[in-house]
Order: C-alpha cells, then structure tokens, then sequence
C-alpha cells in the first residue's frame, strides 16, 4: 500500500533509534530509609544463581542485531559484587548487546569502592561513574541511613579518579529531615572542591514501603514544600554562577558531561531492562522484570521476561511520556517534531491545557512551537506532569528501572 514504510525501512529505523541497556544488580548490604528501589541482601550463592539469571535473560532478548548505544548499572549496589563477579556481568553484557556502548554507566556506593574493582570496570571499557554521596555530613547521612562516612566518599574519589574515567558524577540530596540551607550550602561548596563533571541533585521523595514513610506516617518527619522551593531555587542558582547547566530539573553537567542513557530514556528511545525488577521498553512493548530474586529466576527458567505491566507501545502513549519527561528538560519539547514522530497521537487534551499553562507562568512557548517549562513551573514539574498524562489519557509511566 503507498505510503507506508516497508519492513526493510521499519528495520532501518530500529536501528537508528538509540539503544540502551540497563542492569539491575539488586544486592545491598542494609536498606537506606529513602529507597524503594528493589533490593535484597547476598546471601549464599545468590549472586552466582544472580550472574547466571542475567546470561540466561540477556539471552532471551531479541536484539536484533543491534549494537546498545549507552549502558547504565544501578541498584542496589553494584560495588558489592566483588571484581571477578564484577568482569563476568560485564562479559556477559557486552557479548549479547553487542559491543562495546559509547557511554557506560554504573553507581556506586562510596564504601564499596576498591581499586581492584575500579580496574576491572576500567577495563570493561566502562565511561562514567556515578557515586552516591548524598550528604557530606555526618549527621544526615545517619538520619537516611546511609553506611558511608565522609572519609569513605574522599577515597572513594580520590580512587575513582585516579582510574581515569572519562566522566564522573556526585549524587547528592536535599530537604533532609532537619536539614538547614547552610548545611545544604556546605554539600554544594564541598562538591564542587571536588570538581565533579557532573552533579545530579534530588530533593528527598517519601516513597511508600520505606522507612522514611513510616517516620513520615509517624510525624517523626514533616513535608515542607515551601522550603523545598527555596532548596531548589538556591541549588539552581548556585551550580548556574559555577558553570554546570542545568538540563533537566535534578541534573547538571559541564560541557560534554551529560548523561546521554538518560536523555535518551526521557526522549522515550529504546531501552533493555536486565535483573530483577529491571523494566524494558524495546520491540513495541514496555514492561518490567517481577521485583523479586526468585521470581525473576522463575520465569527465566520457564523461559519468559519482562511479564510485568506489559503494556503495548503505542503513539499516545509514547507522546504523553514525551512531553511529561521532555518539560522536565530545560531545552523542553518541539510540539511539530512530537506532531511527526507519533502521528497517530490525539494530541487535542494537550492543546486544550497548553493555554492554562501559559496563562499561568508555568510554561512558555516559542514562534516555533517549542514548550518550556518557567522556573516556576519546574518546581511543580510533577504536578504539571500528571496534567499532561490526563490530558492524553494514558496511565503509564516509563522507568529505566
């Protein structure tokens, strides 16, 4: 029929669209109060029943013969496998997404870090590290039950530089329980005597299922949104007149720094999940790994992955994503490009809140139908996002995760 792509141009746009992967490693030694992300303690041989899970599931994914453009480790931990264990998931990877990525990231726990296992993922051809600070100070590092010392994220740099990779990240946190702005001031100034290339700063979320939840359900811990807004202000502020740009509401980087897994990610591109509780959104499908060591190994043994939330791609889902996580970016969203990119979007409930946003100052948009969050509105960026998503209608959201 005229018009429509034949399988070869379907084929040829596969393979144009960025490609990353992401590996779950679900191991931690103690849960932080603030993390709801999966995790389990290694016990007994499960880091090899894990090692062995991730070859079979790596195993099963149609790639199509693609090579994966980014890689990104997270967790969890994944410093706690040790350096051999470390160089067989990296193997198994590489073999099965064919090749070596262009960018490879993987997070790492301040007290998990060693030389031995930095030469290891050196020589893997890993590109950037992302180091889980979250505070400098004693004290708030207790209150999220954090079990690094500031000593140990000293150290832990010094290493980590010395290897020579050619990107490295601080995460940091903000809106601590009883945290004050010199406090937070101090983590920004010490950070950036560092000289990191990039810094991705979150203000403490209170997820169900977490220990900060139950403190919050408590009143051993408040919510202050107005307080929030000024960390958030100050933070922009300060690491603008220090030379890192912000380009998206929690991350900044030099020139070069940015991390392009997760751009790639926001711009709804493709992605493999691997591990447990690992989410995918590749061959038409999103869905998600079960978030449990011993039903992930389950279905792999009856020969199945991703069977959670599995959900059919389509247009409308895709642009409502787009635009959700495309404002949360400073460069923001081309209205005309989303128009050609999902033609089959009833983009009509976005048009009709477009006008409120705008009236409001927390949206700006140029002759060229490119929209922008303000600074206002990124402070609300999620309450604007969940507008968008009843706007499209849809009822999923993506998660690299």
């Amino acid at each position: 029929m005229a018009g429509l792509p034949s399988g070869q141009e379907k084929a040829q746009a596969a393979t144009t669209t960025p490609l990353g992967v992401y590996v779950h490693v679900p191991f931690c030694a103690t849960t932080c109060d603030f993390c709801a992300f999966y995790q389990t303690v290694p016990k007994g041989d499960a880091i090899t029943r894990y090692l062995d899970g991730i070859e079979a599931e790596a195993g099963l994914v149609e790639w199509g013969g693609r090579t994966a453009n980014t890689a990104f480790w997270g967790g969890g931990t994944p410093g706690l496998l040790k350096a051999d264990q470390l160089e067989r998931l990296g193997r198994i990877m590489l073999l099965y997404c064919g090749g070596q990525p262009a960018e490879w990231s993987v997070e790492l726990a301040p007290a998990t870090v060693t030389a031995e296992r930095l030469a290891v993922l050196k020589g893997l051809g890993v590109t950037r590290i992302s180091l889980g600070v979250q505070s400098f100070n004693d004290a708030l590092l207790d209150a999220l039950g954090r079990q690094h010392t500031p000593a140990q994220v000293y150290r832990a740099y010094e290493l980590i530089r010395a290897q020579g990779f050619a990107s490295v990240n601080i995460d940091l946190m903000f809106a601590l329980p009883g945290q004050e702005e010199t406090q937070w001031r101090a983590d920004l100034d010490e950070a950036m005597r560092l000289a990191p290339d990039h810094l991705s700063t979150y203000c403490l979320t209170f997820e169900e299922d977490t220990a900060l939840w139950v403190k919050l359900s408590q009143g051993k811990v408040k919510l202050d949104p107005e307080k929030e807004a000024v960390f958030y202000q100050r933070t922009w502020d300060y690491l603008g007149a220090a030379g890192f740009a912000q380009y998206e509401v929690s991350n900044f980087a030099r020139r070069g720094h940015a991390c392009v897994h997760n751009l790639n990610t926001w711009r709804m591109h493709e992605w493999v999940g691997l591990g447990p509780s690992g989410a995918s959104q590749h061959a038409g499908w999103r869905a998600s790994n079960p978030p449990d060591l011993a039903l992930w190994l389950a279905d792999l043994a009856a020969g199945r992955r991703a069977t959670a939330d599995r959900t059919a791609l389509s247009d409308a889902l895709l642009a409502s994503d787009a635009v959700i996580f495309g404002l949360r970016m400073n460069d923001g969203v081309s209205l005309p490009r989303l128009r050609r990119r999902f033609p089959k979007a009833n983009m009509s409930g976005l048009e009709d809140l477009l006008p409120k946003l705008l009236f409001e100052g927390l949206l700006t948009a140029t002759p060229e139908g490119v929209i922008q969050l303000t600074p206002r509105g990124r402070l609300i960026a999620d309450a604007i996002g969940g507008e968008v998503l009843e706007a499209f209608g849809t009822v999923t959201k993506p998660t690299a995760r």
